[in-house]
This record gives structure tokens, C-alpha cells and sequence, in this order.
């Protein structure tokens, strides 16, 4: 049995597009940050434990909310494009 042409399509070649859909309303609105995540659906609980270093910010120190999910997010996208797995990034380990 072949293939589904899915599983061999490149990843690089329709990430831009998946990233664009998931983000669609967003990007159209020009939302800022504050607004971005005062309205996002439920963040996962466990980005409280995202820890390290971005941008020579201490996640984990930063006290101001907004600014705290902005490191986390940041880390986040860091850590998964180093290839670390979510649950080391969320150290459920």
C-alpha cells in the first residue's frame, strides 16, 4: 500500500502556511502581545516551569505577567527549534 502523499510532503515546504493559519485572525488584527495573550485560550499550566535563559532574561525571575508569557513563548519556540522535547522544555522529566 502506498503512501498517503502527507507523510512526503517537506516540512518547510507548508510550515509558513501552518503557522499563518493558526494565526490567521491575529495577524489580520495586528494584535499586540498584551492583547495576544490577555485573550488567548487557556495557556498550558505547565509553562510555569519553562526555565533558562532568553535574550539575557531568567525566565522563571521575570515578574510582570504580560512579560513573563512573552519569555515563556520565546524560550519555548527557542528550545523547540533546537530539537528538545516539550517535556524536557517543561521539565516533566
Amino acid at each position: 500500500m502506498a503512501k498517503h502523499r502527507n507523510y512526503t510532503m517537506v516540512f518547510a515546504n507548508v510550515h509558513v502556511a501552518l503557522v499563518a493559519k493558526a494565526l490567521e485572525a491575529q495577524l489580520k488584527k495586528a494584535v499586540d502581545f498584551e492583547t495576544f495573550f490577555a485573550k488567548a485560550p487557556k495557556p498550558n499550566p505547565s509553562r510555569a516551569l519553562i526555565q533558562g535563559v532568553v535574550c539575557g532574561v531568567r525566565v522563571e525571575e521575570v515578574e510582570e505577567p504580560t512579560m513573563r508569557e512573552i519569555r515563556y513563548l520565546d524560550k519555548l519556540v527557542d528550545e523547540l527549534a533546537k530539537g528538545k522535547a516539550m517535556d524536557k522544555i517543561l521539565r516533566k522529566e
